[in-house]
């Protein structure tokens, strides 16, 4: 199953992966809400900056625009999101 996903499409999930950890830990650090609320808020960010990032593809023609590679790179926000938010439940 894995193996019909194309290598391009990888490289967004590996890219999304450190996007949505760093953006997951900084809010869940700093913002004093309560983490489904910040959860939600990173999830919104990690969708507006990877559909943001194929629009500007789109616009400038530097790149290729496609809505299935913003999909892969907010998978790879969703590892990062889930990751960074058990690091810090593990951790204290």
């Amino acid at each position: 199953m894995f193996r019909k996903i194309q290598a391009d499409k990888w490289r967004h999930v590996i890219a999304g992966i450190p996007m949505g950890f760093l953006l997951q830990g900084a809010a869940l650090w700093y913002l004093p809400l309560r983490a489904y609320i910040v959860t939600s808020l990173v999830l919104l960010v990690v969708v507006l900056i990877s559909y943001g990032f194929e629009l500007f593809s789109k616009i400038t023609g530097r790149g290729h625009y496609e809505v299935a590679d913003a999909v892969f790179t907010v998978v790879g926000g969703i590892i990062g999101i889930v990751l960074a938010t058990a690091l810090l439940y593990v951790t204290g």
